[in-house]
């Protein structure tokens, strides 16, 4: 058997999770990879994966192999992408990560029309909010939203997201207008939980001195949809993201206050791991995302309505 390809085999068993997986996605028999992946074993003269009825676990020997593995794989494959960029086409897998609500609003468009342009590029996305660890998971490229924790990641700005207060024409009706941000300590609050600390809203005046108002809070979810959504429904004052309130915003659901305040403004970046190379469709793929961003983002427009 093809020493290539029993790694090939090897590393699509681990990423996959499963020999019926791996088969799969290598458009082959699940006996065919089960004979490769036990070809290497025996060639190597090692147990590289531990067989349960239920679950494969690389052992000690095995996490190693499976390093060096897709490193020779990505190094073959990138030699491949350089010969296609001289002829003008990228193709391969592109592994990225997205935060839910904002890839699943906006992201879309451009991942079209960066395809369109290379067809052959394939993308695998996963769009979570949680923090993908990009080296362990395998993940090209990730967009993040809010300053970053981790400093042995690669970063490159993109745009600056501006969060915005909001509530109801109903609730705002029903409850009177908010002059100050002191006002939220009286009314009725909305707030994300997966802020550090949710209750606690930061901002700047018109003299540009800091503050942090501590709000009266009557709702707590992990989803910021969901708190726009109940927002436009009348159940109190929201601070969003624009890139999710522009929507309601834009509708008249929802209406900006307290425009006089700068509240959280957060970067957005293209992060990708320290690699010996970036790989040419990552490189072209951040260029792309770069220039979709430039300006000012529609979203910015769309919130820019009379604040109440």
């Amino acid at each position: 058997m093809d020493k290539f390809e029993d790694i090939q085999a090897f590393v699509a068993v681990v990423e996959a999770g499963s020999f019926t997986a791996a088969a799969e996605r290598l458009g082959a028999a699940k006996s065919a990879v089960s004979r490769r992946v036990s070809a290497l074993e025996e060639r190597l003269g090692v147990q590289l994966l531990r067989r349960t009825t239920r679950v494969l676990n690389l052992t000690q020997t095995g996490r190693s192999f499976f390093e060096h593995s897709t490193r020779i794989l990505a190094d073959l494959e990138e030699a491949e992408a350089a010969v296609q960029q001289e002829h003008g086409e990228l193709r391969g897998r592109l592994r990225v990560a997205l935060p839910l609500s904002f890839g699943v609003r906006h992201m879309c468009g451009p991942i079209a029309a960066f395809s369109k342009l290379h067809p052959k590029v394939q993308f695998d996305l996963d769009l979570n909010d949680r923090q993908v660890d990009l080296i362990e998971e395998n993940v090209d490229v990730a967009v993040r939203i809010g300053h970053l924790q981790d400093s042995s990641l690669i970063a490159r700005r993109l745009f600056d997201v501006r969060a915005v207060v909001c509530a109801s024409p109903h609730y705002l009706n029903m409850h009177g207008a908010v002059q100050t941000p002191d006002d939220l300590q009286a009314h009725e609050c909305l707030v994300y939980t997966n802020r550090s600390d949710p209750e606690r809203w930061d901002y700047e005046d018109k003299e540009g001195q800091r503050h942090t108002v501590k709000v009266n809070v009557v709702m707590r979810a992990s989803s910021g949809d969901f708190l726009t959504n109940a927002a436009a429904h009348g159940l109190g004052i929201v601070i969003q993201p624009t890139f999710i309130a522009a929507d309601a915003i834009r509708r008249g659901n929802l209406v900006p206050i307290l425009t006089d305040y700068t509240f959280a403004i957060s970067p957005a970046y293209a992060v990708y791991p320290p690699t010996r190379h970036l790989s040419y469709r990552v490189r072209a793929f951040i260029d792309f995302l770069a220039q979709k961003f430039a300006g000012t983002p529609q979203w910015e427009r769309d919130c820019e309505r009379p604040a109440v």
